[in-house]
């Protein structure tokens, strides 16, 4: 391949229209993380999702441009944290510009190491600890998968996005019965 095709799409659907369209899917929160060298990187996301169970992948969307992305090329490998309805603070900083790079660690948000050595949030709702398996193009972002090389689930409820907000689950579920009851 000698470059990447030019965009097409519909002249009919505007930046606007996506991003409206977008706001309406709500998402868990995660924080990907990754070390390199002494440096550590830290980014809020929203586009995170299991793959494959055979082998166990999963990918996650970060901005082309991303320090993060080349960082994690560098170590060839990231965590992936799912964050708690008591973390919006960790999500907010990680979505900050700039603020999800530091030299050794991040001394407001406590993390810890599994497998592969990528720091994991401390408290997290699921952690998944990754091998680097493929970066592949997504248009302006680059797609990261993940080969699982450990994991597991902690305790609490899940931090949501929907609509431009942080969100939590509703105190009960509104339907009991099973889905279409």
């Amino acid at each position: 391949m000698s470059g990447a095709a030019p965009a097409v799409r519909d002249a009919q659907v505007t930046d606007q229209d996506f991003r409206a369209a977008s706001r309406g899917w709500t998402s868990g929160v995660a924080v990907v993380t990754t070390r390199a060298g002494e440096e550590v990187f830290a980014k809020t996301v929203s586009s995170f999702s299991t793959l494959s169970l055979d082998p166990l992948l999963v990918t996650v969307a970060i901005g082309r441009h991303s320090p993060l992305v080349a960082a994690v090329r560098a170590s060839g490998r990231f965590g992936l944290s799912v964050l708690t309805e008591g973390q919006e603070s960790v999500a907010r900083r990680f979505a900050a510009p700039g603020a999800g790079r530091a030299l050794g660690g991040f001394d407001a948000v406590p993390t810890r190491t599994a497998a592969t050595g990528a720091p994991l949030v401390e408290s997290a709702l699921a952690w998944f600890d990754c091998r680097l398996h493929a970066a592949l193009p997504g248009g302006d972002h680059t797609i990261l998968v993940g080969r699982v090389a450990a994991a597991a689930r902690g305790s609490g409820a899940p931090l949501l996005y929907h609509d431009g907000q942080y969100r939590v689950l509703a105190p009960t579920p509104l339907n009991t019965t099973g889905v279409g009851a």
